[in-house]
């Protein structure tokens, strides 16, 4: 197992801290690039929603790229973001009532601004296509759930009873998978049924998906033909038009470090990202006072 990449954080040539970062690539099922331990296991958290949007992609096929978009995102409260929120919400007939999460800190109150608000409304627009009640959809033993725990098995090529599971942040459940596992998945997601369709809205709209200032946009932004979506605690999984899942994830839980790691990681498969090879620290005026950067290629 070789070292992971270390990516580290200056300000004025002085290093403020340090992060190591796990990755893994797989295609055709085989690993073809990983530095630290690709068998290491988290919780998917946000990265799951493409996934978990797949049971909405099957259960309609009149959905525009906006709202298949939003229902993989954690959005930034942007206007557009909730406005698409607003459009799925109206598709499946529900309220923002309906939304089984609670207000985030930081944001308006309303449900709808959460960031995870789009994630859920495909979850309403999945039980209305469905026939599914709609009271508990976040639940383990409701059928979205169910069903979001069969598209995780079907991606990742597991059983769905060796699924570890738990409670997100948002009270939907969260799938544990090895790295090497959740990059499998990721390779395998446009070969899915409904596959395609969801993977062109994300990267038709990665604006919708995420926020100017995250790895997933701007990995999409930058190398055509990718998608990705990052997760709390420092994960993000992303897929190459060829076929080439990845996943990467932060020892120490943070996502600064995702932009460096995927430029040192994605770099030694032939994906050129200078954008992403360091990023600036600001301070409050937006003037730059320091940078974050990879400063380890061991195992690549």
């Amino acid at each position: 197992m070789s070292e992971p990449i270390v990516v580290e954080v200056h300000r004025n040539g002085v290093v403020e801290a340090a992060h190591r970062v796990h990755a893994v690539a797989v295609h055709a099922g085989e690993v073809v690039a990983a530095t630290g331990d690709p068998s290491l296991t988290c919780f998917m958290r946000s990265s799951s929603k493409p996934l978990q949007a797949l049971p909405l992609v099957r259960a309609r096929d009149d959905l525009p790229d906006d709202e298949l978009a939003i229902a993989c995102a954690s959005h930034h409260d942007t206007p557009e973001q909730v406005a698409a929120v607003r459009a799925l919400l109206a598709r499946a007939e529900a309220a923002e009532a309906d939304l089984e999460l609670g207000s985030q800190e930081g944001r308006p109150p309303a449900l709808i601004h959460n960031n995870c608000s789009g994630n859920h409304a495909g979850m309403l627009a999945l039980c209305h296509a469905r026939g599914w009640p709609t009271t508990g959809y976040r639940l383990p033993e409701h059928p979205v759930q169910q069903a979001c725990l069969e598209v995780h098995a079907e991606a990742s090529e597991v059983e769905p009873e060796t699924l570890a599971t738990g409670t997100d942040g948002c009270g939907i459940v969260t799938f544990a998978l090895t790295l090497q596992r959740m990059a499998h998945a990721f390779s395998r997601l446009e070969s899915l049924p409904g596959g395609v369709r969801l993977a062109a809205a994300m990267r038709t709209r990665p604006d919708l998906v995420g926020g100017p200032d995250g790895a997933d946009y701007l990995l999409m932004r930058a190398a055509p033909g990718w998608l990705a979506k990052g997760g709390a605690e420092g994960l993000l999984c992303a897929a190459g038009p060829d076929g080439i899942g990845v996943a990467i994830k932060t020892e120490d839980g943070t996502s600064r470090a995702h932009g460096p790691a995927l430029a040192v990681f994605l770099g030694g498969l032939g994906v050129d990202l200078p954008e992403l090879a360091s990023r600036p620290v600001l301070n409050t005026r937006g003037e730059r006072v320091g940078e974050t950067a990879a400063v380890s290629r061991t195992g690549l």
